[in-house]
């Protein structure tokens, strides 16, 4: 599951994917290729939830940087 798919991808269930590479990695007993595998799907999900949290800040900085110009124009008239 890669590009596309994981763009359609929630932040929630993105993090819960990543949750669980991350606990089979740290489980061991898998081949190297597993390994390798779980490796990169845990770096592609750990991207998709890059893109949510700056995504989600992005939309707080614009919404406090509009409360502070409406404060200002307020504070004008």
């Amino acid at each position: 599951m890669t590009g596309r798919v994981d763009e359609a991808l929630g932040y929630e269930q993105a993090r819960d994917e990543l949750i669980e590479v991350v606990r089979r990695l740290e489980a061991g007993g898998t081949t190297l290729e597993e390994s390798l595998a779980l490796w990169e799907r845990g770096e592609e999900l750990a991207k998709v939830c890059r893109r949510w949290l700056d995504g989600a800040r992005a939309r707080l900085d614009a919404a406090l940087a509009e409360e502070a110009a409406e404060e200002a124009e307020a504070e004008e008239e």
